[in-house]
C-alpha cells in the first residue's frame, strides 16, 4: 500500500517539479552559482559601491558545456551600458568571466543588446568564449 502511494504522489507531483525547475533553474546549481561567483568578484575588489547590478540570469540557449547554465550578470557603475557575464566550471568550480559582454544600446528610442568582446574596464585577462564547447 504505501509503494501504491508512493507511486501516486510521485506522479502527480512530477508535473510541479518540472515547472518549477524550467522556471527556477536547478536549486543546486543556483547556489554553487551564488556562493562562488560573489565571492570571486569581492576577491578582486569590488564591492556594492562599484556595481549597480548583480543577479543570476538563466539563458534561453544553451551556450558553453564546461559551466553550469545559470549566468551571473554584473553591471558596474562606470560601465552601465555594458553586462558582464561569469560562469562557474563544472569541474573545478572556478569562476571565469566569459569574453563576450552584453552591450546595451539605445538607438531612437529602441533598446537592444549585442554582444561585444572589446577589452573594457573590468575585463580579466583571461577570459572563456561564451559559445566555445557547444557541441
Amino acid at each position: 500500500m504505501i509503494i501504491i502511494g508512493s507511486i501516486i504522489i510521485g506522479i502527480f507531483s512530477f508535473p510541479f517539479i518540472t515547472i518549477y525547475l524550467l522556471n527556477n533553474g536547478n536549486p543546486y546549481h543556483n547556489y554553487l552559482v551564488n556562493k562562488h561567483i560573489p565571492a570571486h568578484l569581492e576577491h578582486l575588489g569590488y564591492t556594492n559601491e562599484v556595481i549597480i547590478e548583480q543577479h543570476i540570469i538563466a539563458p534561453k540557449s544553451s551556450a558553453n558545456h564546461s559551466v553550469y547554465h545559470q549566468r551571473y550578470m554584473v553591471i558596474f557603475k562606470d560601465e552601465p551600458q555594458l553586462k558582464y557575464l561569469y560562469g562557474l566550471t563544472k569541474k573545478e568550480k572556478n569562476v571565469v568571466q566569459f569574453c563576450e559582454k552584453i552591450n546595451v544600446m539605445d538607438r531612437n528610442g529602441t533598446r537592444s543588446e549585442e554582444m561585444t568582446i572589446e577589452k573594457t574596464n573590468h575585463s580579466e585577462s583571461e577570459c572563456l568564449g561564451y559559445y566555445d564547447n557547444r557541441n
